[in-house]
């Protein structure tokens, strides 16, 4: 048996977070089911080290599973926080056609912003907003989003609180299937590419694939993102929202009321 913390018995892998193997495990004091990120630590990225910090940061937010122990041994760095239910990925997946009404995606939506909207009030943005990010609670919390994977999470503040400035990234930052144009062009990414990403997740819940999901050459997804307001699956009330996002400046604070009630009018 391998546990860590003294307590936390690691049982079987359940996915992957960008540079970690997510792992369901058991509190084998208390017997309450818990979710176990590992980092090898020959890695060199030190990245779950930094998450934590981001979680126990986040503690007061409740759309925010919490940490419950961090540490490490020889070969490993450990993270355990609340164990969730399934992600917005295999909710779609196990809808009929593996796509959800239009309805069911709008609710979703409305439901991010309010999550986006606690993180960047506290000075971050995730920077990998995509549906395997987003899972639901279990039990009592059935009905209830999370977010998670706060590994490409950083802050949009300079140490004098000012918003940080633009500039170019050695490489792209997300995922490219959900990740903005910013994003695309190597550009240093801000509150309106946490919401863009947003966006796309609407349209691919909606539709059963997205037309880029299968290229492989940046340019070409690019090019993809770049006319999405020409496609005709794209539902009237996601172009609407994206062209507000795209209208964003670098700096600009987003109206998040605004999008909120955009999205529940037509629900």
């Amino acid at each position: 048996m391998n546990i860590i913390g003294n307590k936390y018995l690691i049982e079987y892998k359940i996915g992957e977070g960008t540079f970690g193997t997510i792992y369901k495990g058991t509190n084998i004091r208390t017997k309450e089911q818990v979710a176990i990120k590992v980092e090898q630590i020959n890695n060199g990225t030190k990245l779950i080290k930094n998450e934590s910090n981001i979680y126990q940061y986040l503690k007061d937010c409740k759309f925010v599973p919490n940490i419950k122990w961090f540490g490490k041994d020889t070969n490993n760095y450990y993270m355990v926080i609340n164990l969730l239910g399934d992600s917005l990925n295999v909710v779609k997946e196990k809808q009929q056609q593996s796509v959800l009404t239009l309805k069911q995606t709008l609710q979703i939506g409305v439901q991010i912003i309010i999550i986006l909207e606690q993180i960047h009030n506290k000075g971050l943005v995730h920077r990998d907003i995509k549906p395997d990010n987003f899972l639901f609670g279990l039990n009592n919390n059935v009905n209830k989003l999370f977010i998670i994977d706060f590994g490409l999470c950083k802050t949009y503040l300079n140490g004098n609180n000012k918003h940080i400035q633009i500039k170019s990234t050695s490489s792209l930052i997300g995922t490219p299937t959900f990740a903005s144009i910013n994003a695309h062009n190597c550009l240093e990414l801000s509150r309106r590419d946490d919401l863009e990403s947003l966006g796309y997740m609407l349209i691919y819940f909606v539709n059963i694939n997205l037309s880029w999901q299968c290229i492989i050459e940046n340019n070409q997804i690019m090019e993809h993102k770049q006319n999405i307001t020409k496609y005709d699956y794209v539902p009237s009330i996601i172009i609407k929202y994206m062209d507000y996002i795209k209208s964003l400046t670098f700096e600009e604070a987003p109206n998040y009321s605004y999008l909120t009630n955009m999205l529940s009018s037509e629900i």
